[in-house]
């Protein structure tokens, strides 16, 4: 009896390892494409659950001491196009894009601002690494960045890492499932941004009423030119300074990317309460966080602006989407 126990509570501990083990993989490494993009449809994948049956939206219509810095497939949903450019390390002037770089030193830490006046909402776009939705499918901000051309890239908001939360890019819903109480940021179709609870709207009603992104990391910064955190808040379990990434609207139409460095002996960091100080400092009357830490990488005219720390080592973290322009 007793050797009978011994191999069964083997056997179970056994299996139980194997189940942990799968779990890991499946939600960390294993690679799953929902849908591929291709020239601005999803096309459904074999194994695709979520994305076989992709909507499409509904039609709707000051601050810190700074110094100006030095520059170190997704669709469109508007057919506006870029003229001749001018560009120099820190500037990009064309038909319609108007973009500047400028570098900041704000508590101990480097941040780096790109001010984006467009004049089409379209050209605010989204990309998902590899062309494709899905779980685990990533590739380098700056290699997804060239694949679409991108002047300007940041990191998105990593949806891939994540089993809920919205997920509307360029105007076509891939994720409906809510994640309780999660703060989301709209982008509307005509360029406006609002910072909502997926608690209390779908998806679906969102791209209805015309949502064209949706980012569901988070949390808001600013709303209303707010701070929306407060000085303890963070992202889960993450440090209280770290590299960070966040998209902000000063008006529809004029636009902040930013990110930190952080976790260096040169950079400390920010906190979320610090990242939404700053920009209210900027005029930012909507701003929200993407993700960060070794995620966060902002590339300009095709070289990495900032000082990524993914890894022992540094260097770029793959994940599954950026935000361009």
């Amino acid at each position: 009896m007793k050797r009978f126990q011994r191999i069964y509570s083997l056997a179970f501990a056994l299996l139980l390892t194997g189940f942990t083990v799968y779990a890991l993989l499946d939600s960390f490494v294993i690679r799953r494409v929902y849908a591929v993009v291709e020239q601005g449809e999803p096309v459904e994948a074999a194994e695709s659950v979520e994305a076989a049956q992709p909507q499409t939206m509904s039609s709707r219509g000051r601050g810190p001491r700074h110094s100006e810095g030095d520059s170190g497939g997704a669709d469109a949903t508007s057919s506006a196009t870029v003229g001749a450019a001018s560009a120099t390390g820190s500037s990009y002037d064309a038909e319609g894009l108007h973009i500047k770089l400028e570098t900041y030193r704000v508590e101990d830490t480097t941040v780096y601002v790109a001010d984006i006046n467009i004049s089409d909402p379209g050209m605010l776009k989204t990309a998902f690494a590899q062309s494709s939705y899905g779980r685990n499918v990533t590739a380098a901000t700056s290699d997804t960045a060239d694949a679409v051309a991108a002047v300007l890239a940041v990191n998105g908001d990593n949806y891939g890492a994540r089993e809920k939360g919205y997920v509307i890019r360029n105007g076509v819903l891939y994720r409906d499932r809510a994640a309780g109480n999660q703060e989301d940021l709209v982008i509307w179709a005509d360029g406006s941004f609002s910072v909502i609870r997926e608690s209390e709207v779908t998806a679906q009603e969102l791209l209805e009423a015309g949502a064209v992104q949706v980012f569901s990391f988070g949390p808001g910064l600013l709303d209303g030119g707010e701070i929306l955190v407060g000085a303890t808040d963070e992202v889960d379990m993450a440090m209280a300074s770290n590299p960070r990434t966040a998209i902000a609207m000063i008006e529809p139409g004029h636009y902040l990317l930013v990110v930190s460095d952080g976790r260096t002996s040169e950079s400390e960091g920010l906190s979320l309460y610090e990242l939404a100080q700053f920009l209210q400092s900027l005029g930012a009357e909507t701003a929200y966080n993407l993700d960060g830490g070794g995620s966060s990488t902002m590339v300009f005219q095709g070289s990495i602006v900032n000082k990524p720390t993914a890894g022992h080592s540094g260097g770029e973290r793959a994940v599954t989407d950026i935000v361009y322009f």
